[in-house]
């Protein structure tokens, strides 16, 4: 299964480099050399991506796109006016924040069943929404879901006590778009894709049964709570994509301090890694892993993966010698790879590719990529880093101070797996804001701002 994505006219919804703040000076890097993949254009590093105005994302999912406007305007958990009815409502519809500031889930996930739906976290007043102490769950389809900051951290409870929430997940999910989010302290995984591993009799069937169809771009992906209060303790995880997860394309985010799973792809899944940097993985970056003992009697689905354009810098909690990816288990992985850079701390070559168990699997070289999004940047690798440190994560003109850390440590070469967020200075404690939300503002079909009055900028914290 490929993206549906189509080639449409350039949008002409003016967002202006200004709207970056400190990110705007980022320059374009060299074209590519290397030949596209199919429905791909080979790119420089746009000045600003807020969004890719080549690309039709209405032909990938409708979201809530021309539903009613939700407007939240508390940070209570629960009740009137709360981003828990907002997202509980019927209908197709646009959530607006108009109020910022944290909201306390007090352990309580919010599921996400109701269909079309987009989130629509850059409308809110600065310092944009934080969630704590929980997280989402997104149980339907045709959703976005964009600048958000998930932090559930592990609520100040005892090491194993078994509290392992995900920032963001999916369960059977399809049409879905997670987009410049910052993601972060999860004691499960920071955003993940998930379903039934069988759903009824063939491999058509358990593909249509999962999650499927999904964008995850632009979003900051870090410090996965290593020794906490998940049952089975280490658990500091970026991404796993559950077994026969399908048309999953994971592009331009910044994996960080996380000990595994930048990404994970389990058994069966096609899915493409393109334009990331993966900053300080413990002792797994990328990897492939179908277990026998999971999938029994079943007959073994070779994965798909096509890894383009990837930057990968070990950190401080490297594994010395670390492979950029690496296969484990028992099911082969059709694998494309190229243009993918790998280096120790101090820039020297690190390998491609490793394997951690002793089973049967094998790679197997994909001459071919699959299909990309038709007019998809793809970025040269020496492009990716500058290009992922100012883009990616929530409102990156109007960054808070966790994650100016982690980018500007990402930067240096700083930082750390952590088993706490108390170790970076607990959960963030701000003033709510208020700001009416102007639809005049905004391109309703798009939920891009007209002009850069749309975006809220407080005292934008310093750095990188």
């Amino acid at each position: 299964m490929v993206f549906q994505f189509h080639r449409s006219a350039r949008r002409s919804a003016v967002v202006l480099v200004a709207i970056l703040g400190g990110c705007a000076s980022l320059a374009a890097a060299p074209q590519m050399s290397a030949s596209p993949a199919a429905g791909s254009t080979v790119a420089a590093a746009p000045e600003q991506a807020w969004f890719f105005p080549e690309i039709d994302w209405s032909a990938y999912t409708a979201g809530g796109r021309g539903g009613e406007i939700v407007r939240v305007t508390t940070l209570a958990s629960d009740g009137p006016g709360s981003f828990r009815e907002a997202i509980e409502r019927q209908g197709a519809r646009i959530i607006v924040f108009e109020v910022g500031g944290v909201i306390d889930l007090e352990k309580e996930t919010i599921a996400i069943t109701n269909p079309n739906v987009t989130i629509a976290g850059q409308t809110a007043p600065s310092p944009g929404i934080t969630l704590i102490r929980g997280g989402l769950d997104v149980k339907t389809n045709d959703v976005i879901i964009q600048h958000l900051r998930i932090r559930p951290g592990d609520n100040g409870e005892p090491r194993g006590s078994g509290f392992a929430e995900d920032s963001i997940s999916t369960l059977s999910a399809h049409n879905l778009i997670v987009d410049h989010c910052s993601l972060t302290w999860a004691v499960d995984e920071n955003l993940s894709a998930s379903g039934p591993r069988f759903t009824g009799n063939t491999p058509d069937e358990w593909r249509a049964g999962t999650s499927r169809n999904i964008l995850y771009s632009h979003n900051l992906i870090a410090e996965g709570l290593a020794d906490s209060t998940h049952p089975k303790f280490e658990h500091s995880k970026g991404s796993l994509i559950h077994d026969n997860v399908n048309g999953i394309l994971i592009y331009g985010n910044l994996y960080a301090h996380n000990y595994e799973r930048s990404p994970l792809f389990k058994g069966g899944v096609h899915g493409q890694i393109v334009n990331n940097f993966i900053y300080d993985p413990g002792q797994r970056a990328v990897h492939y892993n179908l277990q026998a003992l999971e999938w029994g009697k079943v007959p073994f689905e070779t994965g798909k993966m096509d890894l383009v354009g990837n930057v990968m810098r070990a950190g401080q909690s490297t594994a010395e010698g670390l492979p950029l990816v690496m296969i484990g288990g028992d099911g082969d992985l059709a694998l494309h790879a190229r243009d993918n850079i790998a280096v120790d701390r101090w820039g020297n070559p690190l390998p491609e590719r490793g394997r951690y168990t002793t089973g049967p699997a094998k790679f197997i070289d994909a001459p071919e990529a699959m299909p990309l999004p038709a007019g998809l940047p793809v970025m040269p690798a020496v492009a990716v880093e500058r290009f992922v440190l100012a883009n990616a994560g929530a409102r990156p003109w109007d960054r808070d101070s966790h994650d100016v850390r982690v980018f500007a440590n990402a930067a240096e070469g700083r930082g750390e797996i952590i088993d706490s967020q108390s170790e970076v200075g607990g959960y963030p404690a701000v003033e709510p804001s208020y700001k009416a939300f102007d639809p005049a503002l905004w391109d309703l079909e798009t939920m891009l701002p007209k002009s850069p009055e749309a975006l809220d900028s407080g005292a934008r914290s310093r750095g990188t």
